[in-house]
């Protein structure tokens, strides 16, 4: 028997009809990047990420078209609620998506929310009534645990080198989907305006404007229901009389070990699983706070971008169009998707996930401060500059939400990923039901103060979302933010 003293025993043991044990056979044997798996993971992200923000172009006009705001400076107010009820519902539920990942397996909880998105994405784009779409919007959230799922997912199919691979296409697709989303509802809006040619004034999509852009995206939703059915499993499944005879017959040593690649730890004495108390798990905790102070500002700045953009001029916005977003939130995908595909690897390789994110949210700052002054501008110039903007304060937002994700997955066990990341979407999720009507409230109230002595109209806007970015900041620095290691 081993001495007390002697270093904890790292030894792998698969179990027969485990099809996380499948799965890290698979992991060990293939030496190369799994692109299948990693398509798998990328339209997932990418379906549970577009319906979020899709709405966000369009979301001014169909709140006045909803007529429930009496005067065109209140629109930002309401439409602040609708954004937030998605997060409220996802807060609801996550950490019993998670749970539910970490019992039944990750493959269940994906396509069960996926058909979450086919029907209430849809019924979204047909509400009629205010009402109808905070409930649509609510029962969205409430019913879609693929967020802290497939984020552990993403590492358990393929081997430890390919795990920053594995977070960075998560983000990376989240990131895209956030930006895309906004695009197709921008293009898509209110079709029988921009599109008279192709959808007459008597159609059905003049008679719900809003319904095109939610019919693409759930369209898009039941193909990657259809492709799910091929998803493999990640999820370890041993029974307790499995376990009990590897502590026996297989060690000769005090305790076993947890890699945190999936393999399960065992105490002889008790010859059961060991759990973590995710709570007292300071590098998971810290990472998760500092992820939700810096989600309160991207989806702040989401839904703020947007309302400023297509806000008039004599209210500081810049009077886009949806289709304007639209080109612009494509165009900032396009560069996100070569950004994180092609820099963020090495980036990430060299100075590591802490320090990328710092930097990033140290460049955002000054970024911010300058978006108010954009309104002074007009024609080509203006578009240019917007879209440089675009692309760069999107590109450092994901930058700092892939180093989060890499920090919160390698702070766990694997047979508590689901849980840890259930946790993170939870809070999270709070967070960013906060800051859509937070946001739109603020920016309504902005809009009614253009004359202040004191940082007037929207420069009082992105002051505040500096303030929020710069906390963030402040916190992924130690003593605060800790990263485990595992060796």
């Amino acid at each position: 028997m081993a001495g007390n003293n002697e270093p904890l025993l790292k030894k792998k043991v698969y179990f027969d009809n485990c099809p996380g044990c499948k799965q890290d056979r698979k992991n060990e044997a293939s030496l190369g990047i799994p692109y299948k798996e990693f398509f798998y993971v990328w339209i997932v992200t990418l379906c549970t990420a577009l319906p979020i923000s899709s709405l966000f172009p369009f979301l001014y006009f169909m709140i006045k078209d909803l007529h429930v705001a009496k005067r065109e400076e209140d629109i930002g107010f309401y439409a602040g609620f609708v954004g937030a009820s998605f997060m409220v519902g996802r807060a609801l539920t996550s950490l019993l998506w998670g749970m539910v990942a970490d019992r039944y397996g990750r493959k269940p909880v994906i396509m069960l929310s996926i058909i979450s998105v086919i029907i209430f994405n849809t019924l979204f784009g047909l509400s009629t009534s205010y009402w109808m779409t905070i409930t649509t919007r609510f029962l969205l959230g409430l019913l879609n645990g693929l967020s802290g799922p497939i984020k552990a997912y993403s590492i358990e199919v393929c081997r430890e080198e390919y795990q920053a691979l594995g977070a960075t296409l998560v983000s990376t697709a989240w990131g895209i989907g956030l930006i895309v989303g906004p695009a197709i509802g921008g293009y898509f809006a209110q079709p029988a305006e921009k599109y008279p040619e192709i959808f007459s004034q008597d159609s059905f999509f003049a008679r719900f404007p809003y319904f095109l852009p939610c019919l693409c995206i759930s369209l898009f939703a039941v193909g990657v229901l259809i492709a799910s059915v091929w998803l493999p499993e990640t999820l370890h499944k041993h029974n307790s009389d499995q376990v009990k005879g590897v502590s026996i017959e297989d060690l000769e040593t005090t305790q076993y070990k947890p890699d945190f690649k999936g393999h399960i730890g065992v105490h002889e004495e008790s010859g059961l699983p060991r759990k973590e108390n995710l709570f007292k798990n300071w590098p998971l905790m810290s990472s998760i706070i500092v992820y939700c102070i810096f989600s309160l500002h991207d989806m702040a700045y989401s839904e703020i971008f947007s309302l400023w953009a297509v806000s008039g001029k004599r209210y500081g916005g810049l009077s886009f169009s949806t289709k304007d977003v639209g080109e612009i939130l494509a165009i900032s995908g396009l560069g996100l998707l070569v950004f994180q595909t092609l820099l963020y690897p090495p980036l990430e390789k060299l100075v590591g996930p802490i320090n990328s994110l710092r930097l990033a949210a140290i460049l955002s700052i000054p970024l911010l401060v300058a978006y108010p002054f954009m309104a002074k501008m007009s024609g080509l110039p203006l578009m240019l500059i917007v879209n440089l903007a675009s692309l760069l304060k999107n590109t450092f937002s994901v930058t700092i939400v892939t180093g989060l994700f890499i920090l919160q997955n390698i702070a766990v066990a694997q047979d508590q990923r689901g849980a840890a990341n259930g946790i993170a979407v939870t809070t999270m999720s709070i967070f960013k039901a906060i800051a859509p009507a937070a946001g739109g409230a603020i920016f309504s109230w902005a809009q009614k103060r253009q004359h202040a002595s004191f940082l007037p109209g929207d420069q009082m806007v992105f002051f505040i979302l500096n303030v929020v970015e710069f906390i963030g900041l402040l916190l992924s620095f130690k003593p605060f933010l800790v990263q485990r290691c595992n060796n």
